[in-house]
């Protein structure tokens, strides 16, 4: 192991937050604040209905031009950086070649549906139990496993190169520390336990890959990355003098985006949660150090790994909530900026009787139907874009509160209050929507971007810079808290339409 700098000198914890549309690199000071932050986005490609892809490539290439800025931004140097962490958009699959680095083919985005066959053939053949008990996974597009399976049998060599040991597999964050640990040249080909729970191949009690799970989905072992703990104080690697960060900084924490944000939001207590919202949604709930099954259409998930010990989650997944507003953006052109659906929205009184259910990518938690396509319901000549607006926010906070009733179910825990973070927290409008459509306070806190942070604890904590949760902890503050005002008869009503809206997207794919 390469020696730390002298003790004392470390005063900072830095990590790459990986996203589903760009990527930012933060550094982070013992009082968790940001000292320096760069985002870049990189390119969505759709090649067909339902595909998603990302270039590998572009991505490492966004990674390092956001590290070398902020570097050179903040004047903050490698010496000063006790370790980096990595936090990656979860389930997007990379295949490489180890000995050029080269990507075999684009990135399988976690939005992508082309492995709907594979997966119904899986149902199909009742190994839906299997998954469920060994990997606490659903059969669905979401997860690597069957997308690692498609790029097998249709990418023309790549079975043959991986069966010799010529093609690596790794999620955003194997990719990212594989390079940022010297790639081609001895670079670290490891996953952490986060991560290794969304692909569907690791047990969730034995936390390494599953033989059986394996052998169903005909992926070889020998692809798949060494499994380490989130925060490992033995370390992943290092970066090289001549990379990005330069120096010799540890490479040494590692969380899937969600499971970050959890870390970040110091939810260390079983019966804790924290809902961020991003691309989809993603709400997590610390269930504590035993494996919790779900009944209710969540997936059971790894929250955190430390040196002493695995702790685990409940997970609500919502694939489209703020992709809804890029696609009133983008694809309607109806909204020039993401921050004006905030005055848009207020601008009307209500959705005008319409909903809105995005399920461009099916519904994920807690329906789980790959059949499912969005609807917009209601439709009278009265209702304008505004209403339209109001109604895609609206669909973000009915979604989580599909989810919140699940939890319910499956736990047995109501919750006090609901942490939140990601940048759609900056919208005031959106959070009291969700407080009245919850029914619990919404709590943000000071610092919106808690899944790099939570990367960055991680990380730190593994080269001592952090004592420890108690001191992570003291570091989490308010910034507002948003309470219900809408009384029950409202709340009640308005999710009776939003239930009647779901059924009419049921099954619509063919």
């Amino acid at each position: 192991m390469i020696p730390k700098s002298p003790k004392g000198t470390y005063k900072y914890a830095a990590a790459v937050d990986q996203g589903t549309t760009g990527t930012r690199f933060m550094i982070f000071d013992r009082q968790g604040q940001v000292v320096a932050s760069l985002y870049e986005e990189h390119r969505q490609i759709y090649p067909q209905p339902g595909w998603v892809e990302h270039d590998a490539g572009e991505i490492w290439a966004k990674t390092r031009r956001v590290i070398g800025g902020a570097l050179a931004e903040s004047g903050v140097s490698a010496a000063e950086i006790a370790g980096v962490g990595i936090t990656n958009q979860r389930e997007t699959t990379v295949v490489w070649d180890p000995k050029t680095g080269e990507p075999l083919y684009n990135a399988v985005v976690w939005q992508d549906t082309r492995t709907r066959d594979i997966c119904q053939q899986l149902q199909a053949d009742g190994l839906e139990g299997t998954f469920r008990t060994k990997a606490g996974l659903p059969i669905a597009t979401y997860f690597s496993g069957p997308k690692i399976k498609w790029l097998l049998d249709h990418v023309p060599g790549l079975r043959q190169k991986a069966d010799r040991g010529e093609a690596l597999f790794g999620n955003i964050d194997t990719w990212l520390i594989w390079n940022l640990t010297g790639g081609p040249d001895g670079g670290a080909h490891v996953t952490d336990v986060t991560n290794a729970s969304r692909t569907m191949l690791m047990d969730l009690r034995t936390l390494d890959w599953d033989d059986e799970l394996l052998d169903i989905l005909g992926i070889p072992r020998q692809m798949l990355p060494e499994i380490r703990p989130s925060s490992d104080p033995a370390h992943y690697g290092h970066t090289l003098a001549d990379g990005p960060l330069g120096g010799s900084v540890p490479v040494c924490g590692d969380l899937g985006d969600q499971q970050a944000a959890l870390f970040g939001q110091t939810c260390y207590t079983p019966g804790e949660a924290k809902n961020t919202y991003g691309t989809g949604c993603f709400m997590l709930l610390n269930t504590g150090t035993e494996v919790v099954p779900s009944n209710s259409g969540l997936l059971t998930t790894v929250a955190y790994g430390l040196p002493g010990g695995t702790t685990y989650a409940l997970e609500g997944s919502i694939a489209i909530t703020g992709a809804a507003v890029q696609w009133l953006r983008d694809n309607l052109g109806i909204i020039k900026d993401a921050a004006e659906t905030e005055t848009i929205a207020q601008s009307v009184e209500d959705a005008g009787g319409i909903y809105f259910v995005p399920a461009f990518s099916g519904l994920f938690a807690p329906y789980w139907d790959m059949d499912a396509r969005g609807v917009i319901v209601g439709l009278t000549r009265y209702v304008n874009k505004a209403h339209l607006v109001r109604a895609t926010l609206e669909a973000i906070c009915y979604q989580t509160r599909d989810v919140l009733e699940a939890m319910r179910a499956d736990s047995g825990i109501e919750l006090a209050a609901l942490k939140v973070d990601g940048g759609a927290t900056v919208n005031n409008f959106l959070m009291q929507l969700q407080a009245d459509i919850v029914g619990v306070p919404v709590v943000r806190p000071t610092i919106h971007e808690t899944t790099a942070l939570g990367a960055a604890y991680a990380a730190g904590l593994a080269a001592g810079l952090w004592s420890g949760l108690d001191e992570l902890r003291a570091n989490w503050d308010v910034d507002r808290e948003f309470t219900p005002r809408w009384d029950e008869a409202r709340r009640a009503e308005g999710y009776r339409g939003w239930k009647k809206a779901v059924e009419r997207t049921r099954g619509w794919a063919e």
